[in-house]
């Protein structure tokens, strides 16, 4: 039912040498071409967030794999913005899609573990107008490329429900390996949830990097924003 783990050279009992580098991320925001990551604030970002994911166009679908929402109001959003607005770990970020101006996500850093070189992504949903779309492409690569480039980070995690076949696969494709399932690991929702495990490691991430430099780059994009070479080829090359 569920992939084959990923080869990696064995890495257990080398001598690991902490570096400074690895602190915990600063709450500042993240700058991309298409979109920004700001830092959480219900007072600037609630109301587009919550128009963007509950109103017209939009399907309580985007809520199925997520511990809340969705949400019966705006101020029952806005409430429980405000409680994430208040937490290290997590740490929110709202995506600000720069075609719009408009918060158009969310992203975290969670289970950040700075002596240990060791962070996670999650909490991540877009808004139906971003979806499938360079921007959802570059929020994500900017939250990989703080922690690994500038934090330096040696361990990198994307976790999620294992029948969410969308998230696992853009683990795949934002260059993840599958390292196993959890079974009966999460009640969420009154439901079981098996949770699969991906992370990229320090030595495999300068070659995550350079294809996401590359597919990122204009000229891989035609007039009307198509690409001519996917992300993986990039990878693969």
């Amino acid at each position: 039912m569920y992939e084959e783990l990923a080869e990696r050279r064995p890495l257990s009992g080398e001598a690991v040498i902490a570096r400074p580098e690895w602190r915990f991320p600063a709450w500042a925001t993240l700058q991309g071409d298409t979109v920004d990551l700001e830092p959480l604030d219900p007072g600037n970002h609630a109301t587009d967030l919550y128009e963007l994911s509950h109103g017209p166009n939009t399907s309580p679908d985007l809520w199925d794999y997520m511990p809340y929402g969705p949400f019966e109001s705006q101020a029952a959003f806005t409430a429980w913005l405000a409680s994430c607005a208040t937490t290290a770990d997590p740490m929110f970020f709202t995506v600000r899609d720069k075609r719009s101006g408009r918060a158009a996500g969310m992203a975290s850093y969670l289970n950040i573990h700075p002596q240990l070189g060791s962070i996670e992504i999650g909490h991540i949903w877009f808004a139906p107008a971003i979806q499938a779309s360079t921007r959802t492409t570059e929020a994500i690569y900017l939250m990989m490329r703080y922690a690994m480039t500038d934090l330096r980070y040696r361990r990198l995690e994307w976790k999620c429900n294992a029948l969410n076949a969308a998230s696992r696969r853009a683990a795949k494709r934002f260059g993840f390996r599958y390292e196993g399932t959890f079974y009966n690991h999460l009640i969420v929702k009154g439901h079981n949830r098996d949770t699969a495990w991906y992370s990229i490691t320090d030595e495999e991430w300068p070659a995550v990097e350079a294809s996401f430099e590359a597919w990122l780059d204009p000229s891989n994009f035609d007039a009307a924003g198509n690409q001519h070479r996917s992300l993986g080829s990039f990878r693969e090359s």
